[in-house]
C-alpha cells in the first residue's frame, strides 16, 4: 500500500493485539511489515485478513533484523512479540527471559545499528505486582510477582536507559486485560492454549467446554470474585498509533497506561456473556489462585490527556457482544 505515511515494523502483528494495531496502522494510512515468527500467531489472518508483508523470523535472529533493516526504510517499530503465559513464566523461565529480554534487546540493538530510534512497547500491569492503590497510576512502584512481569518490566528499564544514553524514544504501554475483538468480526481473540476469562466464557457458552471456572469466591469484593479492568483491543489499538504519532512528531519517552478506569467482576462478565449469547453458562466454583489480587483497575487519565485517547468500547457488554461474533464464525 503506497502512501506518503511511514513504513512502520510491528514485530509480533499476527498475534492478538499485534493485528489489531496492524488493521488501525492500515486505516490509518501507514505502510506496514509484520516480523512474526508464527509460534503464536495466525499466518492465514495476516493474508486474508491484513493483506500486508508477512516476514516469518524471530527478533533474536540478529542477521534477519540487520537485513531487513538495510533493505527497508522503517520509521519506527511497534513491539508485540512477547510470550506472555504467566503460569508458564513461573514454570519455564528460560524461555521468557530468552525471548522477551534478549529478543528485545537483540532487536533494539539492531534498530540502533540503522539508525531507527523510535520504539512503540507493548508492556502490562504485570510489572506493578499487587496494587498499594487503586485506581494504580503510572508512578505506582513496579514490583512484579512473576518471570513475565518481570520480564516486561526488564523492558521498560532497558528503554529507560537506551534513552539517555542513545537518545531512543520510546512510548511504552502498560495495559490491563485486553478483550474483545474487531466489531467487524475481521479479527478476534484465538489463543492456544487459552487462558483469557472472556473467551473460555464464550467457548463455554459454544459447548467447546464442560464449565467456565471460578477461582475464589471469598474476596473482598462486592460479589466475593476478582475484579479486573477490560480494555476493548480496539481501544488499545488507536492507542497504539496514537503513541507512535506522538513519537513521530517528537515526543519525549513515555509510559502510559491503557485501561477502562473502572473493573467487571468474574461473575458480571459471566453474566454479560450470558445475557450476550442468550445462553446459560455452566459455572464451577475452585479454591483461589496463588498471586491473584482481588481487584486490579488502571488509571488511563495520562494517555487521555497526552495522547486524546478515547476509549470507544468501554462497556462490558460491547466487549463480549463483539468477542461473541467472532467466536460463533470461528467456531462454526
Amino acid at each position: 500500500m503506497s502512501s506518503e505515511k511511514p513504513s512502520i515494523l510491528v514485530t509480533g502483528g499476527a498475534g492478538y493485539i499485534g493485528s489489531h494495531t496492524v488493521l488501525a496502522l492500515k486505516q490509518a494510512g501507514y505502510d506496514v511489515v509484520i516480523l512474526d515468527n508464527l509460534v503464536y500467531g495466525h499466518r492465514e489472518l495476516v493474508e486474508k485478513v491484513l493483506q500486508v508483508e508477512l516476514v516469518v523470523g524471530d527478533t533474536n535472529d540478529r542477521p534477519l533484523l540487520d537485513d531487513l533493516f538495510k533493505t527497508r526504510k522503517f520509521e519506527a517499530v511497534m513491539h508485540f512479540s512477547a510470550y506472555a503465559y504467566v503460569g508458564e513464566s513461573v514454570t519455564d523461565p528460560a524461555k521468557y527471559y530468552r525471548n522477551n529480554v534478549v529478543g528485545t534487546l537483540t532487536l533494539l540493538e539492531a534498530m540502533l545499528a540503522a539508525s531507527i530510534n523510535k520504539f512503540v512497547f507493548s508492556s502490562t500491569c504485570a510489572t506493578y505486582g499487587v496494587p498499594e492503590v487503586l485506581p494504580i497510576p503510572e508512578n505506582h512502584p513496579q514490583n512484579p510477582i512473576n518471570p513475565y512481569g518481570a520480564t516486561k518490566l526488564m523492558v521498560e528499564r532497558i528503554l529507560a536507559d537506551f534513552d539517555v544514553a542513545y537518545n531512543f524514544k520510546s512510548v511504552r504501554f502498560r495495559y490491563f486485560n485486553a478483550a474483545g475483538a474487531n466489531p467487524d468480526g475481521l479479527l478476534g481473540e484465538d489463543h492456544n492454549p487459552e487462558t483469557h476469562l472472556i473467551p473460555l466464557v464464550l467457548l463455554t457458552a459454544l459447548g467447546k467446554r464442560e464449565f467456565i471456572s471460578i477461582f475464589g469466591n471469598d474476596y473482598s469484593t462486592p460479589d466475593g470474585t476478582c475484579i479486573r479492568d477490560y480494555i476493548h483491543v480496539n481501544d488499545l489499538a488507536d492507542a497504539h498509533v496514537l503513541g507512535l504519532e506522538y513519537l513521530l512528531k517528537g515526543g519525549d519517552s513515555e509510559v502510559f497506561n491503557l485501561g477502562n478506569g473502572n473493573g467487571f467482576s468474574v461473575r458480571e462478565v459471566i453474566a454479560a456473556a450470558q445475557t450476550v449469547t442468550g445462553l446459560s453458562i455452566p459455572v464451577k466454583e475452585c479454591s483461589r489462585r496463588p498471586g491473584d489480587p482481588p481487584v486490579l483497575i488502571g488509571s488511563a487519565e495520562k494517555a487521555r490527556n497526552i495522547l486524546g485517547w478515547q476509549p470507544q468500547y468501554p462497556s462490558i457488554q460491547d466487549i463480549v457482544s463483539h468477542a461473541w461474533q467472532w467466536h460463533q464464525q470461528r467456531h462454526k
